[in-house]
């Protein structure tokens, strides 16, 4: 083989090898500029001068700078249980008839009074049988005044010896035929009234109209419901609450209860404490009734608020509170120095916030004047209405501490 033979199969090699080279560097280069190689290292001077921003090691403090002490307060614990609102009067209206719907007077959401007509029935055969047993009456009546007439001349004739003891009897029994027959009326047109009134489906509280099933022209049957009403005046809370915070409740005893759709808390009174535990979940059902605020409906969601034992709490005042970047600071001051400390923070109360960590009971912090930056961690403000779900640890949660 001669040498241009050799290099004319050499060179794609080559060519393949060096190609192969220079991606393999590419690579090693990109990766080396990915892991930061390229880049100047910080020292450990300037990881120093950043701690520093979040803890300082003490400047001096500032002439008439207010310093308040970090102090402990005391407040009441609670534990919540979830529970659905439902009305403690709630009514189902049914037909007593087999008729057709002729008329519908309301709608859900409306308003009604007591006695007040809700719906109206068919009647034409019921004023007809009504009629036909005001007749039967007529007729019943009629038959007993002539039994009782003739029931007079016998007896007239009896006592001065000219009628037959025979004729008397039958007299007799035939004024006791007619007055059953005539009371036997009455009380069929009793009844055929009574049928008619069915057929006119009235309200039987002052309450709130929760739907309808019915429209005009439908055929109900006896037994069908027509429509449903709530009485909106008087609500109840049925919670479940764990068997080992059932004994802390008792029927009478005032608690809280809070609607989170409302945002409201309303008291509450519990009326009844069922005696028996879910198998599944351990649990009673409590359930708690008393004056609630306009626009509580059944089916909504609520928590029962049980009292548990007082909770000491650490605070600050809400203006020593200083935020850098994601961290919540506070200026201690020891000795007539001010140092620096990262906190952790938790609720909101008044004008002061619960801290976790980086406080100690008497210790001196610096309130600073105006606004300042808190934190952003949720919190339960003591405002009228508080938010139970934001003071425990979670739905039916145990309170933080």
């Amino acid at each position: 083989m001669s040498k241009t033979a050799a290099s004319t199969l050499l060179s794609p090699l080559v060519r393949k090898i060096a190609v192969a080279a220079v991606f393999a560097v590419a690579v090693v280069i990109l990766m080396t500029w990915l892991a930061g190689g390229f880049h100047r290292k910080i020292g450990t001077s300037s990881v120093g001068l950043a701690a520093e921003t979040v803890e300082s090691a003490g400047r001096p403090l500032a002439p008439g700078a207010t310093v308040e002490p970090v102090r402990i307060i005391r407040i009441p614990a609670t534990e919540t249980a979830v529970g659905t609102i439902q009305a403690v009067h709630e009514i189902s209206l049914a037909s007593k008839l087999l008729a057709r719907v002729i008329a519908v007077k309301v709608l859900a959401g409306q308003r009604v009074a007591k006695d007040e007509i809700l719906v109206r029935l068919d009647d034409a055969d019921l004023k007809a049988r009504l009629q036909q047993a005001q007749a039967a009456v007529d007729h019943a009546k009629a038959a007993r005044d002539q039994a009782q007439i003739e029931f007079d001349r016998i007896d007239g004739l009896l006592k001065q010896g000219n009628a037959a003891q025979i004729e008397f009897d039958r007299a007799s029994n035939a004024l006791r035929s007619g007055e059953a027959a005539l009371r036997q009326a009455e009380q069929a047109r009793t009844e055929a009234a009574t049928i008619l009134d069915y057929s006119v489906v009235r309200s039987p509280i002052d309450g709130t109209v929760i739907d309808k099933k019915v429209e005009e022209g439908d055929m109900v049957q006896p037994g069908q419901v027509l429509l449903t009403l709530f009485d909106p005046t008087r609500m109840q809370l049925v919670a479940s609450v764990r068997e080992s915070l059932t004994h802390r409740l008792k029927v009478g005893q005032n608690i809280g209860v809070f609607v989170e759709a409302l945002g409201k808390e309303c008291q509450g009174s519990v009326s009844e404490i069922v005696p028996e535990a879910e198998s599944a979940s351990r649990t009673f059902a409590v359930k708690v009734t008393g004056p609630c605020p306009p626009g509580i409906y059944s089916g909504m969601f609520g928590r029962l608020l049980i009292p548990l034992d007082e909770q000491e709490v650490l605070v600050v005042p809400a203006g020593a509170i200083r935020r850098i970047g994601q961290l919540d600071v506070v200026d201690v001051a020891e000795g007539g120095v001010v140092q620096r400390r990262t906190v952790r923070l938790g609720r909101t109360f008044g004008e002061s916030i619960e801290v976790f960590s980086g406080l100690r009971p008497g210790e001196q912090v610096v309130v600073y004047a105006g606004p300042s930056s808190k934190s952003s961690t949720p919190a339960t403000t003591t405002a009228p209405c508080p938010a139970p779900s934001d003071s425990t640890s979670g739905p039916g949660g145990r309170q933080r501490s």
